[in-house]
């Protein structure tokens, strides 16, 4: 067996968790700051351009949280529970599926987005100069986003080996090119026109197609756990279920994340253009908060998945809880910090009052609640790697149900304003990380009739 896999049958857990989740936590911690300066870039185009950035930035999320997240996710619990059953060739097998199905969604999302994408962000209130910047992104984007599906994918197996460390390096020494790629390409410099929004889509797909190269060449001739051999590359209907029953049920989480940002975005768009950018700048917060959080959910998914694989339940709930408490630890402390001086990161993005306000209002109402949507999302991606994620979609939905329909309520029967749609946005996280917690409490982890 591995070393690293035999790591997480018998490593005391709490240290094994900290020395796998670090690399992560870094390398989308500066990810995390890479998005934050392609804000303060669209920034310098003004409120239309942030409107615009508001729109079409879940569309960018929801291809890289079903990317990284769902099938991401799957395919990690998929190779950790292969290889914590002690079988490599099957998690060999299990990557040439990884990689067909990174194909067929890319071009389903690229499909989606030239049939329905302008109705969209028509329907989330885009017009005039902001729908055509959004439709100039979404455009770069869309038709190239397979680079994001494979880089994600192949990250993801790499993790279901336990190998954190290179796709971190991957992502921090890519952080490195995309802030000044992305700065001359929206605002221009050194002779290269200005690009606007557009420019940020260039660069997030040229990034990740040079990574997406590298990581097939690391897995076709230099990973020792496990290698993209030709001789397995015989696609088999019961290692698409093994994948499938984790991510389809899985895509629901990210979709019904999006659609309430989406939705959220939309009410939102009722109050005009400043609210839209000063919300943009908030909710881009929560959506920089799932990768980060994702750092230590790489780790559990591997962990977790490993164990379960070895038949090590007990072991698999204890690393669930210490993720959990981990994830839900630094996100309120991120929110309960923005919530206290929230004009200090929003003031870093517009002097424009109206939008300042709207962002600062955000911030303050949703900051306290971050905390509750760190646990739940460390235990969605821990129940991916147990293979039952039935009740972190539950939650989801919920969570969708209560913000948007209390948001609803909030604006058309007691006119609330910003303030209401931000109080249910932050009640969804709520209902969204306590029930995700319960569930694995009552044992949803374990086989049926050990629950308590």
């Amino acid at each position: 067996m591995d070393p690293r896999t035999q790591a997480m049958l018998s490593a005391p857990p709490l240290p094994l968790l900290a020395r796998l989740a670090a690399p992560n936590v870094v390398a989308f911690l500066v990810q995390a700051v890479v998005s934050m300066a392609e804000v303060w870039f669209v920034g310098r185009l003004g409120p239309e351009a942030l409107a615009a950035m508001a729109l079409v930035f879940p569309l960018l999320m929801l291809n890289q949280m079903m990317s990284g997240g769902a099938l991401g996710g799957a395919v990690a619990s998929s190779v950790a529970r292969a290889l914590g059953a002690g079988d490599r060739a099957r998690a060999e097998t299990l990557l040439w599926h990884a990689l067909t199905l990174a194909g067929a969604f890319a071009l389903a999302m690229a499909l989606a987005f030239a049939l329905f994408g302008e109705h969209l962000l028509r329907t989330l209130g885009g017009e005039g100069a902001v729908l055509s910047q959004a439709l100039g992104y979404g455009a770069i984007l869309f038709p190239a986003c397979i680079v994001l599906w494979l880089v994600n994918t192949l990250s993801a197996v790499l993790r279901g080996t336990g190998n954190m460390q290179l796709p971190a390096r991957v992502m921090l020494l890519s952080a490195a090119v995309q802030v000044p790629l992305s700065g001359v390409l929206i605002l221009g410099a050194f002779g290269v026109p200005a690009f606007g929004l557009a420019g940020a889509a260039v660069s997030v797909v040229s990034v990740a197609a040079v990574n997406s190269l590298f990581l097939l060449a690391w897995l076709l001739y230099r990973d020792q756990a496990l290698r993209l051999r030709r001789d397995r590359l015989r696609l088999q209907r019961g290692a698409f279920q093994d994948i499938g029953r984790v991510a389809l049920p899985a895509l629901l989480s990210p979709l019904f994340t999006v659609l309430t940002i989406v939705s959220l975005t939309a009410l939102v768009g009722r109050q005009g253009i400043d609210a839209l950018a000063g919300y943009g700048i908030g909710s881009r917060i929560e959506f920089l908060l799932v990768p980060l959080v994702f750092g230590i959910g790489a780790a559990l998914t591997a962990m977790v998945g490993t164990n379960i694989g070895a038949g090590q339940v007990a072991r698999a709930e204890h690393i669930g809880w210490l993720g959990a408490g981990a994830a839900g630890a630094l996100t309120g402390v991120v929110g309960l910090l923005l919530a206290l001086f929230p004009e200090s990161w929003v003031g870093l993005f517009t002097d424009h009052p109206p939008t300042l306000a709207a962002g600062v209002a955000y911030m303050t109402h949703v900051g306290p609640a971050f905390g509750f949507l760190g646990v739940g999302l460390a235990l969605y991606f821990a129940s991916q790697g147990a293979g039952r994620v039935g009740w972190p979609v539950t939650a989801t939905l919920l969570r969708f149900l209560v913000a948007v329909g209390g948001a609803t309520v909030a604006l058309d029967q007691f006119d609330l304003g910003l303030n209401g749609i931000y109080l249910a946005a932050a009640s969804g996280m709520v209902i969204y990380g306590s029930l995700t917690a319960a569930s694995l409490a009552l044992g949803a982890w374990r086989p049926k009739g050990e629950g308590v």
